[in-house]
């Protein structure tokens, strides 16, 4: 157990230490960086944490920045191990990139030089999951309440195979410019924190932040998706009938 307990710590303590680079930006004082004693402590005394070595174990930076969607659900289909195509420079192995994720499926939902100018909305976000053998729910904040996303996300990240991916407005949380899809890796209850693993790891490194702060940043209106609220979607594999 002593063994299992050290190499948890090495294993966090590296990937935090390595998950911000020295050019990210300043974090306003609401935000605690994970890679700082603080975040490190919260993630020890988190009780909700199940997603999170699963995505750290496919934690991928967006490759451009209109791509954070795209990231993020190629770390979730990633850590469910769902069947992915194969990629030429890795032959025979078979894995999901930001290049492979799409194709002409995709862009019946989004074509590609749309999503690469404007990014994808809420409701692209959960259709492009839906493309895939997954569970798939979209929630938008103005359609529930900080109590039920609190609870639901909670719920997620305690159990195996879930994950929540959220869709917020980076300026009401203290951070520059617009709107941001990036996972959930864990949860503090005596805090009320959630750790967001930023998928932009060369603009902030995955951070802490109060639940009430998240959901008021979901909780926003986006031109893009007919001024809809951003909010978030539950993810897990399709249930077997």
């Amino acid at each position: 157990m002593l063994r299992y307990l050290v190499a948890v710590v090495t294993f966090v303590s590296g990937l935090l230490a390595t998950a911000a680079w020295p050019q990210t930006l300043p974090l306003p004082q609401n935000l605690i960086s994970s890679n700082s004693p603080a975040g490190g402590d919260l993630f020890f005394e988190s009780e909700a944490r199940e997603a999170y070595f699963p995505l750290a174990n496919n934690f991928v930076t967006q490759q451009y920045q209109s791509y954070c969607g795209v990231a993020s659900i190629v770390m979730v289909l990633n850590a469910l191990l769902i069947s992915a195509p194969a990629v030429p420079a890795f032959d025979p192995y078979h894995t999901f990139t930001q290049d492979n994720l799409l194709n002409e499926r995709t862009d019946a939902v989004l074509p590609r030089n749309i999503l690469l100018k404007k990014g994808m909305t809420l409701d692209q976000l959960g259709s492009l999951l839906a493309l895939h053998p997954l569970d798939v729910e979209v929630r938008h904040a103005g359609n529930t309440s900080l109590d039920e996303f609190r609870a639901k996300a909670r719920e997620y990240l305690e159990q195996t195979d879930h994950f929540v991916l959220v869709n917020y407005l980076r300026m009401s949380i203290g951070q520059e410019r617009g709107g941001h899809i990036s996972p959930l890796a864990a949860y503090d209850a005596e805090t009320d924190r959630f750790l967001i693993l930023d998928v932009a790891r060369y603009k902030y490194p995955p951070v802490w932040v109060g639940a009430s702060d998240l959901f008021d940043a979901m909780n926003t209106p986006d031109a893009d998706n007919e001024n809809k609220t951003r909010g978030f979607v539950l993810i897990t594999r399709l249930s077997r009938q």
